[in-house]
């Protein structure tokens, strides 16, 4: 991994190593925008190296009257499973910046409207004197991070559409890089959206300040190797286990696995492992938790493969956890997150209940399963679903 950071490195070698050593396949249809990445990464290092010229007394003058070369950013987006965020995270690990930051658009957004209200109150009590709490917060922002990149750029609520124009303007006012992928183009965020017009603005700022670019590719990434196992496994034994364990390996490849925490409306849910798009709980980090419908939405915004280790034989003495384990399948099915799980028990015998609503609900719960452990539920859905 240290030859990533190193500061010489360009995404094309990085690419073409890849390529070399079989973990990539050959495609010419990111050619134009790799070399749009390098050019920002070229463009970042000659700011570094002024920056380091310019960084004594003598040439304070020089720097006050010239200010820093301001560097555009890129806003890619395309069909999922392109390689967009692959390519983003591979330009996050070579930048030369020191501040940094990669993070979801949505969880982001969640931390602005979190601060903003904070602003509020604390002004509200007089222990702060700036009345905007926008231009406030995009300042700290700022402070913190020189290059921002966002992972599925996505605008769902007219909070977010209210405040864009001017969060974004004062952090491209105080030189901050902005690197985006989503699935749609600027002129797309936030179609049919309440006081759609209060929003537009904020796609001139963006475009003022980003380059747009598509991304077509024939190789959708996210299905490279996922098939290759089965996605529901049984029972529970050393055998399934390491099957469990093969799969992740399979989806994950070389990458890092680190924990992760969401943050929701003013809570945290614990991520145990987390790497690009695909995301490893327990039954019990899941379901013996006070999770809610909410929770499990935001985990299916965040990630498209999602595994399960270690689902029991759900009886009437776990109703609570029975109730989140169908909340939990009906998220993921909903929104066409693919589901690695094992279990104790084939689905047949997964919901040992009777007639009733209860026998109802887990019936279409199994169903449920029965589908999105077929190869053909990714295929069928892939119009709808979210990946990156």
């Amino acid at each position: 991994m240290c030859c990533l950071l190193a500061s010489s490195r360009s995404i094309r070698s990085v690419l073409d190593e890849r390529i070399q050593s079989g973990d990539l396949k050959v495609d010419s249809c990111q050619d134009d925008v790799v070399v749009l990445f390098d050019d920002v990464l070229e463009s970042l290092r000659e700011r570094d190296r002024l920056n380091h010229k310019f960084s004594n007394l003598y040439h304070f003058f020089f720097r006050c009257c010239y200010g820093h070369k301001q560097v555009k950013g890129i806003y890619v987006y395309g069909d999922v499973g392109c390689g967009k965020t692959m390519l983003m995270d591979l330009f996050f690990k070579l930048a030369p910046v020191h501040k940094k930051r990669r993070v979801h658009f949505h969880e982001f957004m969640a931390e602005i409207q979190d601060r903003i209200a904070v602003h509020r109150r604390k002004y509200q009590t007089g222990t702060r004197q700036d009345p905007d709490p926008v231009l406030s917060v995009a300042a700290s922002i700022a402070h913190e991070a020189a290059l921002l990149c966002f992972d599925e750029f996505v605008v769902t609520n007219i909070a977010d559409a209210m405040i864009l124009s001017r969060l974004f303007t004062e952090l491209f006012r105080r030189g901050c890089v902005v690197v985006a992928t989503s699935n749609v183009a600027p002129h797309d965020l936030y179609r049919d959206g309440i006081n759609r017009d209060i929003f537009m603005p904020f796609i001139t700022v963006l475009e003022k300040n980003i380059t747009v670019v598509s991304l077509d590719s024939g190789i959708d990434y996210r299905r490279e190797g996922l098939f290759s196992f089965p996605l529901y496994m049984f029972p529970l034994d050393d055998s399934t286990q390491e099957a469990m364990d093969k799969a992740w390996n399979s989806v994950t490849g070389k990458h890092a696995c680190v924990p992760s925490d969401i943050l929701v409306k003013g809570h945290r849910v614990h991520v145990p492992v987390a790497c690009r798009q695909a995301a490893r709980f327990s039954f019990a980090d899941l379901c013996d938790r006070s999770l809610a419908a909410g929770d499990f939405l935001e985990i299916t915004s965040r990630f498209n493969t999602v595994f399960i280790d270690s689902v029991p034989v759900l009886s009437n003495d776990r109703r609570d956890q029975v109730k989140r384990f169908i909340m939990l399948v009906d998220a993921l099915y909903n929104s066409k997150v693919r589901l690695v799980m094992s279990a104790a028990v084939a689905i047949d015998h997964l919901f040992p209940f009777g007639k009733g609503v209860e026998g109802f609900e887990f019936n279409r719960t199994a169903s449920r399963l029965f589908e999105m452990c077929r190869n053909g539920y990714v295929a069928r859905h892939e119009a709808l679903n979210k990946y990156i």
